[in-house]
C-alpha cells in the first residue's frame, strides 16, 4: 500500500509544553510585539508585547488558582474568537489546567454533555446569554464552580483575586509540565451522534508547532509575519495557529465578528490568512457581484480567467509566455491589486483547510498573486498532517505529509496518519480509541491517493461513499465541492445510495442571491421563490453539468432539487465547523429525495 513521510525538523522533546514556547517567545524577544487588539476606534491596533501578553497570562493563571483550580483540572472557555480567548487559553495552561473550548454557539444539551464529560471546574464565557446557556445545565453539573463572564471583565477579576498568590506558584506549575500532559480536550462537533473528546497534549501542539516554523518558515516566520483569526477558537485549525505563532515571532490578531472582516483585514493587513474554502469562493463570488453588469463584469471574468491561465502556465516547462504575461499585467492593473487590497494588501499566502478547495480557485488566487496552500487534518492531528509548500505546490491535492508525519493510503483507500501530532486518544472512550488508533496508525476514515511526488488528493469520506443500484460507488464529495463553487449555492448534498442515478439536494446562497438576480435581470425574489424560479433553476442545471465534468458518466448528477430553505447552524443541519449533518439532511428530506426518482425516464437535471 502507498505510504510516504516527511522527516521531523525539530526533534522531540520530552520537556516540551506551551508555557515553555511562550517563556522562550519572552526571553527571546521580550519587548517584540506578540499581538494587536482591535481599539475599535476607526480601525486601529494597539501592540501588546511578548512581556506584556505573558504578565496578563500570569495574572490571570493566578487568578485561576486562587479560585481552587489544581494541575488537571478542566476549565472551559465559550466566547467567540477575541483576544481575551487566547489569554484564558495560555493562563489555563500556566497554572497547569486542561483548556475545554466550547463553540459559542452551542446548545445547552451540548453545553451539559461537554461540561460533564470533561468534569469542568470554572468556566469563563463571552458574554451574559452564554452564561444563560450554561445555567439552564448547572443542575446536572455537580463538579461545575463558578461561571465568568468575560464582557463583565472576568480576566480583570480573576488577575485581581490572585494578587495574594506567588508568581512563583504559577512559575513552578509551568515548569513542571511537560509534552505527555494533557492540553486540551477538544469535543469534535461530528455530523453524527454525540460530540467526541480529543485529548491533544502538550506534546502534540509543540511538535506541530515546532516543524511548522521550521518547514513553513516563509509562510509563518519570516520578518513581519502576521495573521488575522476569524475562525473559531473553538476549532483545532484557529487553536494551532495561536499557538504556531508563539515560537514563530508571528504578531496574532483576532476578529470576533466576521461582518468586519473586510475592514478588519484592510486595517490589520496580514502576510498569511487562514480559511475554509467556503471564505475564498465568498471572496470570489462577492467580488464578481460587486463588478456589477456589462464592460466590469466582462473585464473581472476576462481578468478571472487571465488568473487562472497564468497559473497553470507556472506549472508548464518555461512557463508563461510574453503573450500571456502581457495580458497579466493589465489584468494586474485592472482587478488583482483590487482583489489583494481587500484581504488587506499584504497577504502572500493563505492556508486552506476544512474541505477541498477545487482548482479553479487555487489557480485563480495563485494567479492574482495569493498563493493557497491548501492542507489538511482533523482534530485528532491537531490540524495539519499534509499540506502544500511554497517549494512544492500542487493545486489540486493538500500537498506531502507535514514535516515530522507519516500518511499511508490502504488498499481501500482510507487514509492512515502517524506522527507525534497525533491525539493519544479519546476522552473515557477506549472502545473508540482503540477503533481509531491501530499499531501505532490514526485511521482517519477519510478516502485519498497518493502521487508520484508524495502530495495527497483528499476523494472522500469512507462513510460517505455512495453504492448506486448498479453497484457504481460515487464519493459524493468531488460533485459537491465543485457545484457549491457557484455563487448561487450554499451547500450540496448528493444523494443516490441504492438508486438508479445520482441527484443532489441544493440549497441558495441568501446573502448573494440578490445580487446575482440583479445581474441577470430578474426581479429580487426570496429564497422560497428562487427555488421553484426556472432561471434559477436552469442556471443551477449548467451548473450541475460542469461539476459532472470532474467524474464519469454513471457518477455524474442526473438531477437536482432545490430546498426553499437553507442548512445552517442555527436549524441543526450544519455543525459549528460549517459540515453538513448529512444523515439528518437524509432522514428529514427523505421525501424530496424519493420525488428525484419518481419519473427516471427523464434523467436530466432539474
Amino acid at each position: 500500500m502507498p505510504e510516504t513521510q516527511s522527516p521531523a525538523l525539530v526533534e522531540p522533546d520530552p520537556a516540551w509544553s506551551i508555557p515553555r514556547l511562550l517563556a522562550e517567545r519572552v526571553a527571546r524577544d521580550p519587548d517584540g510585539t506578540l499581538a494587536e487588539r482591535s481599539t475599535g476606534l476607526g480601525g486601529t491596533w494597539r501592540p501588546v508585547s511578548a512581556a506584556a501578553f505573558a504578565d496578563e497570562v500570569t495574572g490571570v493563571a493566578r487568578g485561576l488558582v486562587a479560585r481552587g483550580i489544581q494541575p488537571g483540572d478542566s476549565v472551559a472557555i465559550m466566547s467567540r474568537t477575541r483576544y481575551e480567548w487566547t489569554v484564558a487559553d495560555f493562563a489555563v495552561w500556566a497554572a497547569g489546567g486542561v483548556s475545554i473550548p466550547v463553540y459559542e454557539t452551542s446548545s445547552a444539551e451540548q453545553v451539559r454533555w461537554i461540561l460533564s464529560d470533561a468534569r469542568v471546574r470554572l468556566v469563563l464565557v463571552e458574554t451574559a446569554a452564554h452564561a444563560a446557556v450554561v445555567e439552564q445545565v448547572r443542575g446536572e453539573l455537580p463538579e461545575l464552580g463558578e461561571v465568568l463572564v468575560i464582557d463583565e471583565g472576568a480576566l480583570d477579576r480573576l488577575t485581581e483575586t490572585g494578587t495574594d498568590v506567588p508568581a512563583a506558584e504559577v512559575e513552578r506549575r509551568s515548569t513542571a509540565t511537560v509534552a505527555d500532559d494533557l492540553a486540551t480536550i477538544i469535543y469534535t462537533s461530528g455530523t453524527t451522534g454525540r460530540p467526541k473528546g480529543v485529548e491533544l497534549t502538550h506534546g502534540n501542539f509543540a511538535a506541530i508547532t515546532l516543524n511548522g516554523v521550521a518547514g513553513l518558515t516563509d509562510v509563518v516566520a519570516s520578518p513581519g509575519s502576521r495573521t488575522l483569526l476569524f475562525m473559531p477558537l473553538a476549532h483545532v485549525f484557529a487553536r494551532f495557529i495561536q499557538v504556531l505563532c508563539i515560537p514563530s515571532g508571528a504578531v496574532l490578531g483576532h476578529t470576533p465578528d466576521t461582518r468586519n472582516l473586510l475592514a478588519d483585514l484592510g486595517t490589520f493587513q496580514p502576510t498569511f490568512i487562514l480559511a475554509v474554502p467556503r471564505v475564498f469562493e465568498k471572496v470570489y463570488n462577492s467580488s464578481e457581484q460587486k463588478a456589477g453588469t456589462g464592460a466590469k463584469l466582462r473585464i473581472f471574468r476576462w481578468s478571472a480567467k487571465v488568473a487562472i491561465a497564468y497559473s497553470r502556465a507556472l506549472e508548464q516547462p518555461g512557463g508563461p509566455g510574453a503573450a500571456l504575461k502581457a495580458q497579466e499585467a493589465v489584468a494586474e492593473a485592472l482587478v488583482h491589486r483590487k482583489l489583494r487590497a481587500a484581504l488587506g494588501g499584504r497577504a502572500r499566502y493563505a492556508v486552506s483547510g476544512g474541505a477541498p478547495l477545487g482548482e479553479r480557485l487555487g489557480h485563480f488566487y495563485r494567479g492574482i498573486g495569493l498563493i493557497v496552500l491548501e492542507g489538511y487534518g482533523l482534530t485528532e492531528t491537531t490540524s495539519a498532517t499534509a499540506v502544500n509548500r511554497p517549494e512544492l505546490t500542487k493545486i489540486g491535492t493538500v500537498g506531502p505529509a507535514y514535516p515530522g508525519a507519516s500518511l499511508r493510503v490502504e488498499d481501500d483507500g482510507e487514509i492512515l496518519v502517524r506522527g507525534p501530532h497525533v491525539f493519544r486518544g479519546y476522552h473515557g472512550n477506549p472502545e473508540a480509541t482503540a477503533e481509531a488508533l491501530q499499531d501505532g496508525w490514526f485511521r482517519s476514515g477519510d478516502l485519498g491517493t497518493l502521487d508520484e511526488d508524495g502530495c495527497l488528493r483528499i476523494t472522500g469520506r469512507k462513510k460517505e461513499i455512495i453504492v448506486t443500484a448498479g453497484g457504481k460507488n460515487v464519493a459524493p464529495a468531488v460533485l459537491e465541492d465543485r457545484l457549491r463553487g457557484h455563487p448561487l449555492v450554499s451547500q450540496v448534498v448528493v444523494v443516490g445510495d441504492a438508486r438508479p442515478f445520482i441527484g443532489a439536494l441544493v440549497t441558495l446562497d441568501a446573502e448573494l442571491l440578490p445580487g446575482w438576480l440583479t445581474s441577470h435581470g430578474l426581479p429580487v425574489m426570496d429564497v422560497a421563490a428562487a427555488a421553484a424560479h426556472p432561471d434559477v433553476l436552469a442556471a443551477l442545471d449548467r451548473a450541475a453539468e460542469r461539476a459532472n465534468e470532474a467524474v464519469s458518466r454513471a457518477e455524474s448528477i442526473r438531477k437536482l432539487r432545490v430546498l426553499p430553505l437553507d442548512f445552517t447552524e442555527a436549524n441543526g443541519y450544519l455543525t459549528p465547523s460549517m459540515k453538513v449533518k448529512r444523515a439528518l439532511v437524509l432522514q428529514d428530506f427523505a421525501r424530496e429525495i424519493d420525488g428525484l426518482y419518481v419519473d427516471t425516464r427523464d434523467a436530466g437535471a432539474h
